[in-house]
């Protein structure tokens, strides 16, 4: 797929164009506070910098990995747009509350607190939009749109990252934190002016009978094809990057005021990589459920290969070449996994099999988040290498249980359309 086929589609797709337009000004905001946040709990927690961090990525995925599969019932049930909406508007209210610690050690406690409220809000928004996204686009175009919406983010991330890096060490925390404010409330605007979408009872034809959690665990019960892609990003977050990654730049390889320039190039470097995946992978992607399984295991060999290279690395642009490979494979195997639940579950499960997926992602990140921090600690912050390669090792695991999946569901796909060649 060319830049000339994304633009094409961009322009016969309005709403998700504008869908897409919302991801992108909320994303640049998002990275801003990532970089000023991190740094701030870093500066304020001498000598527990891997349990301060690791605090911080916690009070951002706990709330998400617990109210998920309700959240998830409120995507099927409700409004979905105004369900974003809402997100939206309310996380800007909460990101203008962090301007009161920029310059307040004593106020550790409030970063926390605030992010938890942030990212409540946020188990809301990713499996709407996620759901919302086959509602406003033909059956066909899911692999593009999906795409376009993980590169999008490893765009965002790799541009996001380093202004947000450069605007906090030039101007200050405050101005990065009023930036992210802002792009919750542009981004509210673009999905409120969404067009086609009428309400998930209209797209559906009739309102779904039941939108229980419980109906949701059922349905991924009587489907062992979705209970299985609901373990990509599972396998994925075996190993939290975010932890290391936030380490090697404030405390080994360090640049610009609390190693806010360095995080800003590792997380650039990291948004590269997830930009290359899917856009080199989707040449041999035809669409279909069982090539991107297969696509999937190669995701899983990558990765490996990040956590593998990061735990050599002895300098900067060794440490930015092994987030390449981690990034590129965690792109690959979020995007695909997206799209097969999209055409593998109907309309009326879409927000409960996201959200139990989101739920599964952030239980592994925020169990990979403690150990880590943990290890860090007791190892000391010069001896994060050995963290890496540990976590190479761990990264073993997921790739051969995929592997083996893979070679069942197709098996258990020939059984069913043909158990005479099945037998041979």
């Amino acid at each position: 797929m060319t830049i000339r086929t994304y633009l094409s589609f961009l322009g016969r797709s309005p709403d998700f164009a504008r869908l897409w337009l919302a991801q992108v000004v909320s994303l640049l905001g998002d990275w801003f506070s990532t970089i000023v946040l991190s740094a701030l709990v870093v500066r304020y927690s001498p000598g527990n910098e891997g349990l301060a961090v690791s605090g911080l990525l916690m009070a951002r995925f706990i709330p998400p990995m617990l109210i998920s599969p309700a959240a998830g019932a409120l995507v099927d049930r409700f409004d979905r747009k105004r369900l974003l909406i809402w997100s939206n508007l309310l996380r800007a209210a909460v990101v203008l509350g962090f301007l009161a610690t920029t310059d307040n050690p004593g106020l550790l406690w409030l970063i926390y607190f605030l992010s938890v409220l942030q990212f409540t809000l946020s188990a809301i928004f990713e499996p709407g939009q996620s759901a919302l996204i086959p509602n406003v686009v033909r059956r066909d175009d899911l692999v593009i749109a999906n795409t376009l919406v993980t590169i999008t983010w490893s765009v965002m991330l790799a541009l996001g990252a380093v202004v947000g890096g450069v605007v906090a060490t030039l101007f200050g925390a405050r101005t990065a934190l009023l930036i992210d404010a802002l792009t919750f409330v542009i981004a509210a605007a673009l999905i409120a002016a969404i067009r086609s979408y009428k309400g998930n009872a209209e797209a559906q034809g009739t309102a779904p009978a039941d939108t229980s959690i419980r109906e949701g665990l059922r349905f991924v019960r009587r489907r062992p094809d979705v209970g299985a892609v609901l373990l990509v990003k599972f396998g994925n977050s075996i190993g939290n990057i975010d932890t290391l990654m936030t380490i090697y730049a404030t405390q080994v390889f360090v640049l610009g005021a609390d190693g806010q320039l360095s995080l800003g190039i590792m997380y650039s470097a990291f948004g590269v990589g997830a930009i290359l995946g899917p856009l080199l992978l989707n040449r041999f992607n035809d669409g279909s459920v069982p090539a991107m399984r297969r696509l999937i295991g190669l995701g899983f060999v990558w990765i490996a290969l990040g956590w593998l290279v990061l735990g050599a690395a002895g300098s900067l642009i060794v440490v930015c070449l092994a987030l390449l490979a981690r990034a590129m494979g965690g792109s690959v195997n979020w995007t695909y996994s997206s799209i097969i639940i999209q055409k593998s579950v109907p309309d009326s499960h879409l927000g409960r099999v996201f959200a139990l997926d989101m739920a599964l992602f952030y239980a592994a990140t925020v169990a990979s988040t403690v150990v880590h921090g943990s290890i860090v600690d007791m190892l000391g912050t010069q001896q994060v290498q050995w963290v890496a390669i540990g976590t190479f090792f761990a990264s073993l695991l997921p790739l051969t249980v995929w592997l083996w999946l893979t070679r069942w569901l197709a098996q258990r796909s020939l059984r069913e359309t043909d158990p005479l060649a099945a037998g041979d």
